[in-house]
């Protein structure tokens, strides 16, 4: 069969078009394999290809624009070709881009759970008899109504609205088979047409469709004509934030669990929340002490948290074992305790579970437990190996597992296969995981037939020791650390001590990691939150060997090279910024009457009357060991000796001579900066503005768009990326281009000179809050600085007079229903912010 597909999209120089699908002629979803199509003019795309298919397949395939740079642009949809006999299919297909703010509309809330319909046709049968399909997506219509085309002929209705020619629900879109003349030229619109009343009740705006071909007599031709076009009502819902762990009820041991998010849903339900935001669910545990409560610290970025299981769901030890005997009595202690005792409530639910599973001798019959170990095993095998080998030599920190320190695949069989004498050890984690996984699944589908939808949280980071660092190491560059830049919320920066994302290897198959965390959050979420999404953008990279996150810089950047510095009308003094600049007057200003024997055990006298500190003190973990011991000092002293080393204008790229320099973003706050000239200054001033705000755009852009688009296409969850902090001025386009939601916190503006975000003026594709999970709720935000709160009060909720000294309940009420107002597609709220 000659399958040929024409695609209308305006391409510039040097941009190429690819198509990749589920059939070997069109690279069997392996996108290196994809097929380029042919240009025959500006705005038309072609491609002939020979199709060998039986007339009960289907393929599904989708467009991709390849740009000179090598970033890749998708289509927001796929397509699906349904075959008759004919031996030619001719496919007319419109390009419906992510930049198309209407596209949120197919992702996974919408269609499922907000705009369900109740169609269950997933497949086509096109009559032999048919020679024409028109296949279109229509989001938003009601279930009680479809998508019909009248036209200029008679089998389009002749205009005639009585006479429209209905199309039916197939999958994700409304598809209609007909017989039409092989020599027609026809003009049409679709329109809507309730069913019940049985009237077409609206048409699509714009000009006429038109189609004009002249097809062979064996020739079936598809008409993909993207989107109705209609005044689409933006859609505006409210979503509620909660970790799972704070979901407590006495149905729980101590802490939330995931049975507990059903009453979240009906809760949300009644008050017409229409989505739940949870924080991470992933399994953190390392030592099983309070050190892994952080739910951004995960040892596996797919394993659920055994701290969410409910016990009772899975079943009850008999009466007489001890861990039952104490069953009453440790919930209710627990239960009782105002804060989550977190190391009681694991080492309780993780014995009773191996008490479980000792006894249980039906789970791992079941078929839906061997579907699920089927499914998830590359992951599951390695994490059950993981726990088995963290338990075994009592320490997270794989480097120290002796033989497996690093392992190998064929390790990892060997590991997890049935016949080794530990393989129930490896076997009552399966276990755990397993009924982690129905009891969320459970959840979910709960929520969902509320019409409650649920959001994810994915962290930036993997914990240094987890089981991906330790099974994957070549994607992570282990000798750097992630963190954040200054800001007024941390001055010094954040070091989140997490290993970098090593790109370079992530790209060679394609971000496979990657996707498959994101299958596996779609068996759960509808929506997900990228944390710290200016990470894919770039990194803030800090050495090991530094504490502090004001060492770090921007990776990947464009340096500034040394031979800039004189060009710019800078001494060639690489040695004086470079390099911490700790004369005594400064070391007097840190240590006063300390200042002699602070020197006499820290620092050697340089040649240039600086002082340098000794080999065994020059990096910030060595002064942090040296604290460790000793404790002569005044604490604080451990923290001024970090700064003498910070103390530094540019930081020279390691093993370069100083050729290649990124500058100190906390320049301007160093003593080797205030004491320069103001020449000086105010030409390292230029270069640090054009270093930060100006050389590094268009290159950031470039380094999102080859990660993001590959990513995010492959899932139809509905997409956020968390953008605070110190955001290049190319996020937002490569957001919008993308169709990710922004993240507006009200009180964190992204434009500078302002202090607060205006919520008429933030994107649509955004969510608005006031406040996150790491800030303080608005209450206690109220009482933190009078000066700002009456700011507050009188510029952003239009008040006149003093503000109240409290945040009182009407004040809160007015601040929700801002929120509720905003330009944003959702507004999200701490749950603690709304009780």
């Amino acid at each position: 069969m000659k399958l040929i597909l024409n695609l209308k999209y305006t391409t510039t120089w040097g941009q190429t078009i690819y198509v990749c699908g589920n059939h070997l002629a069109l690279g069997n979803n392996n996108e290196t394999l994809a097929v380029a199509l042919s240009y025959n003019d500006t705005t038309h795309w072609s491609i002939e290809v020979d199709v060998p298919v039986n007339t009960n397949e289907c393929i599904d395939y989708y467009y991709f624009v390849k740009n000179e740079d090598g970033t890749i642009l998708y289509t927001a949809t796929k397509y699906t070709i349904y075959f008759n006999k004919k031996s030619i299919v001719n496919v007319y297909d419109t390009w419906l881009g992510n930049d198309d703010a209407t596209t949120v509309l197919f992702t996974q809330p919408f269609e499922n759970i907000f705009y369900p319909k109740k169609s269950t046709v997933t497949s086509l049968l096109v009559p032999s008899t048919c020679n024409y399909v028109f296949s279109i997506k229509a989001p938003q219509l009601k279930a009680y109504e479809t998508v019909c085309i009248v036209g200029n002929i008679a089998k389009l209705g002749a205009w005639d609205d009585s006479k429209p020619f209905l199309l039916k629900k197939v999958g994700d879109r409304y598809v209609g088979t007909i017989q039409l003349s092989n020599t027609i030229t026809f003009t049409y619109k679709y329109g809507v047409y309730n069913t019940k009343t049985k009237l077409l009740v609206l048409y699509e705006n714009g000009t006429n469709r038109w189609h004009n071909h002249i097809a062979a007599k064996d020739e079936l031709t598809i008409l993909q004509d993207g989107i109705v076009m209609l005044n689409y009502t933006p859609w505006k819902g409210t979503g509620v934030a909660i970790p799972v762990f704070s979901l407590r009820s006495k149905a729980g041991l101590g802490t939330g669990e995931f049975n507990d998010i059903k009453q979240l849903a009906n809760w949300c339900k009644v008050t017409g929340v229409k989505l739940i935001q949870l924080l991470p669910i992933n399994d953190t545990l390392n030592t099983k002490t309070n050190a892994d409560s952080y739910p951004y610290s995960a040892n596996s970025s797919f394993a659920l948290h055994p701290l969410y299981i409910n016990l009772k769901s899975i079943g009850s030890l008999p009466a007489t074992h001890t861990l039952e005997k104490v069953y009453r009595r440790t919930s209710k202690k627990l239960n009782d305790s105002p804060q989550l005792e977190f190391e009681a409530v694991i080492k309780y639910k993780l014995a009773y579970l191996r008490a479980l599973f000792m006894l249980d001798d039906t789970t791992f019959e079941l078929a839906e437990y061997n579907t699920f170990f089927s499914e998830n095993s590359y992951w599951l095998k390695p994490y059950a190996a993981y726990c088995y080998l963290r338990d075994k030599y009592k320490t997270a920190n794989f480097y120290n597992w002796k033989q497996y320190a690093s392992v190998t695949p064929k390790q990892l069989e060997s590991l997890t296969k049935p016949t080794t004498k530990h393989y129930s050890t490896i076997q009552f984690w399966y276990y755990v995981q397993y009924h982690l996984h129905i009891q969320l699944k459970q959840a979910v589908a709960h929520a969902h037939n509320l019409g409650i939808a649920l959001k994810g949280d994915i962290p930036i980071g993997i914990g240094r020791t987890s089981c991906d660092a330790w099974q994957h190491p070549q994607l992570f560059n282990m000798n750097e650390q992630a963190g954040a830049p200054p800001d007024d919320f941390a001055v010094k920066g954040q070091n989140w001590g997490f290993p970098t994302y090593n790109w370079e290897a992530m790209q060679q198959n394609n971000y496979a990691w990657w996707r498959q965390r994101f299958a596996k959050m779609s068996d759960y979420f509808d929506a997900f939150r990228i944390d710290h999404i200016l990470g894919f953008f770039r990194i803030w990279s800090i050495p090991t060997h530094a504490v502090e996150g004001i060492m770090g810089r921007f990776v990947p950047a464009i340096p500034v090279y040394a031979y800039e510095l004189p060009k710019a009308g800078l001494p060639m003094q690489t040695d004086r910024y470079c390099k911490p600049y700790n004369t005594e007057q400064y070391l007097n200003q840190l240590f006063g009457e300390y200042t002699t024997e602070i020197i006499h055990t820290f620092f050697e006298h340089t040649s240039i009357g600086t002082y340098e500190l000794l080999p065994q003190y020059t990096t910030q973990k060595l002064i942090e060991q040296y604290f460790d011991n000793i404790t002569r000092w005044p604490n604080d002293f451990k923290y001024k000796l970090y700064d003498c080393i910070a103390n530094v204008i540019l930081w020279p790229t390691s093993g370069n001579n100083f050729t290649e320099l990124h500058f100190n973003i906390a320049m301007k706050h160093t003593y080797s900066y205030n004491a320069l000239s103001s020449y000086e200054k105010e030409k390292l001033d230029q270069l640090y503005i054009n270093y930060y705000y100006e050389r590094q755009n268009e290159f950031w852009k470039i380094e999102a768009n080859k990660k993001l688009p590959s990513i995010v296409h492959q899932t139809n969850m509905l997409v956020c990326g968390e953008d605070l902090g110190m955001v290049p001025n190319c996020v937002p386009g490569v957001l919008n281009s993308l169709s990710m939601l922004s993240l507006e916190v009200q009180r964190m503006p992204k434009a500078t000179n302002t202090s607060f975000v205006h919520l008429q003026h933030v994107p649509y594709l955004s969510v608005a809050t006031p406040s996150t999970h790491d800030m303080s709720p608005l209450r206690a935000w109220w009482e933190e600085d009078k000066q700002t709160t009456q700011n507050y009060y009188n510029n952003i909720l239009g008040n006149y007079g003093a503000a109240p000294q409290y945040a009182e309940p009407w004040i809160i009420k007015q601040i929700i229903e801002q929120h509720l107002y905003a330009q944003s597609m959702m507004s999200i709220f701490q749950l603690q912010d709304l009780m």
